[in-house]
């Protein structure tokens, strides 16, 4: 009946889900990122704002004038740091996501998360503090090691049946 079907609450799903102490794992990491990218954004706002470099005509003449229909370089670098995490974090949602729902040991699933997380947080530190090269390169290249590790993991699960 509509009102059975009805009576299942949102909560109660998500509860179920979070029973999966890996996707739970995942879901905790998986926020932290989707959080870190909002504080990007917000960075990269406020960057804006201070140094009255805007992208688009209008925010120029709301904030002073066409003359800030301009660009800067820490609002630019801001913006590819942005830019370069949703480049990483995005796919990691997916693979992440996936990799819960297989099953994985809890340890081994919370070192990849922990892993991709601290080197994401560390790469973005260095993009916009303009730390000393390889910091961000390391970064970088520590934060893919997970990454591979579990779209392989995922390819050798799933084969090729069909």
């Amino acid at each position: 009946t509509p009102a059975a079907a009805g009576s299942h609450h949102p909560v109660s799903v998500s509860k179920r889900n979070m029973d999966n102490p890996v996707f739970a794992c995942y879901t905790f990491y998986s926020t932290l990122l989707i959080l870190k990218l909002y504080t990007l954004a917000v960075i990269t706002g406020q960057l804006r704002l201070h140094k009255k470099a805007f992208i688009n005509p209008e925010d120029a003449l709301r904030h002073g004038g066409l003359e800030y229909y301009r660009t800067d370089p820490d609002v630019e670098r801001s913006r590819r740091a942005h830019r370069n995490a949703r480049e990483n974090i995005f796919p990691f949602l997916f693979l992440g996501a996936v990799y819960s729902l297989m099953g994985p040991n809890l340890f081994i699933a919370h070192i990849h998360f922990l892993i991709f997380f601290v080197a994401r947080v560390v790469h973005s530190i260095a993009y916009m503090f303009s730390l000393k090269a390889p910091t961000r390169s390391l970064a970088y290249i520590i934060a893919q090691v997970p990454c591979v590790s579990i779209a392989l993991q995922i390819l050798v699960n799933v084969g090729i049946p069909w």
